[in-house]
């Protein structure tokens, strides 16, 4: 069972709780965000971009880079990955429901084998569902991220996972909202960067030019490379503040950009329905967040890209919004209760009101 929670966790949620119940000064609109930013209240907060209605309302930076820095977002990269399965997906390359081994014949013969492993598919891992014993939230799992990253073959390690357990005190795939058992799992994620690629038969950084970056105007994305030189697709890609909001732009427009369908409103519509459960008020889909804030007593419901230190894409369907707040709050406990802070106590008031 999971240890009990520190005083020094404690703190730290105490101090993120009451940071997301400060309320914005009346009329201070969004002029409090500077200063708080400034105050260092939020940390190390290197810009926040918020646009309405396909435009760009508030716009600043913290840092020296600018708008020109391209910033490393980490994790918010699968939620890109998810976007390019969508575009394989679209072209007939690559179909949800196919299975993952498929892919990889040459991994073969596999450690701890099981015939369930045959059975996984793209979309296990585009939900952060499949059944290999992978949680990087548990530093004892063997499919932390961690300990993937020790090793050079990143596919064979997340191919030769066992099989979870589940304890009696656990919710089984059928007992679990969606029929889906959740667990966060970037090797899923990575993994899916080389499958793309056989799929498509090409290199995954040319096919994302191709189909997504290049259509929303995007010329300036780095990736990184994991030791077998394939484009990592679980972390790491770094692009600019207004390139975030493009792909943030791109989905809650349904799939278009300047007039041009770039992925499919129907790859859209999947993506951001639940497909499992991940905490109490979020769910996830095909490597979204799918997360219901309180502001100021009312829901707030977006959809998310999420990456370590609170690098964060919040999209607001019903408000017609992106905000993208990006940091390097990497070592800060809980960063994205940080920017889920600074999100809900002076940015959507301000956005909302």
């Amino acid at each position: 069972m999971r240890p009990t929670v520190s005083l020094a966790l404690a703190a730290s949620l105490w101090a993120a709780a009451a940071l997301a119940q400060t309320p914005a000064p009346a009329g201070a609109g969004f002029a409090a965000i500077a200063p708080a930013v400034q105050a260092g209240t939020y940390k190390q907060i290197t810009s926040v971009l918020v646009a309405r209605d396909g435009r760009v309302v508030y716009e600043r930076y913290f840092d020296k880079d600018g708008p020109l820095g391209l910033r490393n977002t980490r994790s918010a990269t699968k939620t890109v990955t998810g976007m390019l399965v969508g575009a394989a997906v679209d072209r007939g390359f690559l179909k949800p429901e196919a299975h993952v081994l498929d892919f990889f014949p040459d991994r073969r013969p596999l450690a701890n084998p099981d015939p369930r492993k045959a059975k996984i598919t793209v979309e296990d891992f585009l939900t952060m569902s499949s059944l290999l014993e992978c949680d990087d939230e548990n530093s004892f799992s063997r499919g932390n991220e961690e300990r993937m990253y020790l090793v050079e073959d990143w596919v064979k390690f997340t191919l030769d996972l066992p099989i979870k357990g589940f304890p009696e005190w656990t919710q089984t795939p059928a007992q679990s909202p969606y029929g889906r058992a959740w667990s966060y799992c970037t090797a899923g994620a990575t993994t899916l960067g080389p499958l793309i690629q056989r799929a498509v038969k090409a290199p995954l950084p040319a096919f994302a030019q191709k189909v997504l970056f290049g259509p929303l105007g995007i010329a300036d994305a780095k990736w990184q490379f994991t030791p077998l030189h394939d484009a990592m697709t679980g972390g790491g890609l770094q692009l600019t503040t207004r390139d975030l909001w493009k792909l943030g732009q791109l989905y809650l427009n349904g799939g278009k950009w300047d007039g041009r369908q770039v992925i499919s409103a129907e790859w859209v519509r999947r993506s951001v329905s639940p497909h499992a459960n991940a905490r109490e008020d979020t769910d996830y889909g095909y490597l979204w967040w799918l997360q219901t804030f309180r502001v100021a007593g009312k829901p707030v419901k977006t959809w998310g890209m999420y990456g370590t230190g609170g690098n964060k894409v919040y999209v607001l369907p019903d408000a017609e919004a992106v905000v993208v707040v990006t940091t390097t709050n990497f070592r800060i406990p809980h960063a994205g209760d940080v920017t889920d802070a600074l999100f809900t106590s002076l940015i959507a008031p301000a956005l909302l009101r």
